[in-house]
């Protein structure tokens, strides 16, 4: 598919955004001024004062004499970026690639979005009439490539769509500015009398590179398509999205139900065709008011099962609020994977953790209480207790460590060892009591001592010498104690989990 850009300008960007917010600005000439060497130098001028000979850069006080009711406003240090970004964040509902084009300006890439929108002539439309009633003044144009499309916002009509191979005529009657070269090479250029880029276009490019340097060739390139130019958007563009545009803005949950069941089927017969299934995936709602609202899932294993992945977004579909309504939906995937393919059992016996209904009955679970209360775990290569288990991100993670079989071990773990106080008939024996949390436990039979040496290549420390216990009420704990016992020196114990 051939490339196809949109290029914006915003004419007078700052001061149409001071006129926003100050709607009586709008009637008489006023500039931006920042102290620059010592004196206060225009920086912004809006139409009304660019007309009557007031340009940037001029002194404010030569812009005075000349003009004497104009009034003089202080600039907002780093306003234009801040502007570029907020208007480039407001035009992702046209393409997911929106790039900035500082100090005024901003470029898309519209390929294979127009249609969307009925074709190149509507979607400039819309997207010009919504910028200029928020009250900016711009120029836009489509063309094949990036420096075209830039030239003709800029140089050409105020509005136009150039034809797919018409951007060189296009080109030819602009002033070398029109190739987003340096003041210094323009200069040099019109002193010659290459007033166009027609005039030097077809000269010899070594006579080109030697008079006016490698800059003037490579934005020639660029903007004939001869060489490549990438943007770097906004947002960065996930490898598996899907959007849908809204003709008139949706209010009800059931028109943000259709956008989902839409997107979903649409990016999971995607998946299946190649193999894959999701892991993660974000529902983005874009507003009028320029807000972003969203819901995330995620998944035990990679799937492209349609309902069950509604159903998860179902549970929090109702935190969507339309406000004044929604023009965009987007269905992001950031994280998926190759879908395993389950052999099918003979003999009817289930396939545990394989069991796709366990997958989903774990999503659903997830959702509605959050991920963060369910958690499987594994075996790690490490004697230290704290260490030797993992916690598994998904249902087919594996590892090739076993479970420590030949000692008990709780099926509770404790985060932390919490001190305890013990009372022991001998220091080397099980204690007889021992007290946690401001409650007595009388042992009624324990099991011990063994011990575990701290791995003496990751930190050092003492041994810990464990005790699997029974208090009189039927309730197991596992108890160590801290090093070695010394007569001159309190020793400290502590619990460390729970026996089933």
């Amino acid at each position: 598919m051939a490339k196809r850009f949109l290029s914006i300008w915003f004419r007078h960007l700052t001061t149409d955004w001071f006129t926003i917010r100050q709607p009586s600005l709008g009637t008489q000439p006023f500039v931006l001024a920042a102290v620059s060497h010592g004196r206060k130098v225009i920086t912004a001028a809006n139409a009304m004062a660019q007309n009557q000979g007031v340009r940037p850069l001029m002194a404010v006080a030569d812009a005075m004499a000349l003009l004497p009711g104009l009034q003089v406003m202080e600039d907002v240090p780093g306003l234009p970026l801040q502007l570029l970004n907020t208007l480039g964040g407001r035009c992702i509902r046209y393409t997911p690639i929106t790039a900035i084009d500082p100090p005024d300006g901003l470029m898309l890439d519209i390929t294979g979005c127009t249609h969307l929108w009925g074709g190149e002539q509507p979607y400039i439309h819309d997207m010009v009439t919504r910028l200029t009633t928020k009250g900016y003044h711009i120029n836009a144009s489509i063309a094949d490539t990036v420096g075209a499309a830039w030239a003709s916002a800029r140089f050409g009509q105020p509005v136009a769509v150039l034809q797919p191979g018409a951007h060189l005529q296009a080109m030819l009657p602009m002033p070398p500015a029109a190739l987003r070269l340096p003041a210094a090479t323009c200069l040099r250029l019109q002193k010659l009398g290459l007033q166009s880029i027609g005039s030097f276009i077809s000269m010899p490019r070594n006579v080109l590179r030697r008079r006016f340097g490698e800059e003037l060739l490579l934005r020639l390139n660029q903007a004939l398509g001869m060489a490549e130019e990438t943007l770097t958007p906004l947002q960065q563009v996930e490898a598996y999205h899907e959007r849908l545009p809204c003709l008139e803005p949706i209010l009800t949950r059931t028109g943000i139900e259709i956008a989902l069941q839409t997107l979903l089927d649409a990016i999971c017969q995607r998946l299946q065709k190649e193999g894959k299934g999701l892991r993660q995936a974000v529902f983005k709602a874009h507003r009028l008011d320029g807000q972003v609202v969203q819901i995330a899932i995620g998944t035990k294993r990679a799937t492209h099962n349609i309902p069950h992945l509604f159903k998860l977004f179902e549970i929090n579909i109702a935190s969507i609020e339309p406000a004044a309504g929604i023009e965009l939906f987007v269905l992001e995937a950031p994280q998926v994977e190759e879908v395993p393919t389950l052999q099918e059992s003979l003999w009817g016996s289930t396939p545990g953790l394989q069991q796709q209904a366990l997958s989903d009955l774990l999503d659903r679970l997830a959702g509605k209480f959050g991920a963060d209360k369910i958690h499987r775990y594994l075996p790690n290569e490490h004697h230290w207790p704290e260490r030797s288990i993992k916690q598994a991100p998904s249902l087919g993670d594996k590892t090739d460590a076993a479970w420590q079989v030949t000692m008990p071990r709780p099926v509770q773990l404790m985060h932390k060892p919490e001190p305890i106080e013990v009372t022991a008939p001998i220091p080397d024996y099980p204690p007889m009591l021992f007290r946690h949390r401001g409650r007595l436990h009388k042992i009624n039979k324990a099991d011990g001592p063994e011990r575990i040496e701290r791995e003496w290549w990751l930190e050092e420390g003492p041994h810990r010498d464990y005790y699997h216990v029974e208090d009189t009420d039927g309730q197991r704990y596992w108890l160590f104690r801290s090093g070695h016992y010394t007569g001159n020196k309190p020793h400290q114990w502590f619990i460390h989990g729970y026996f089933a």
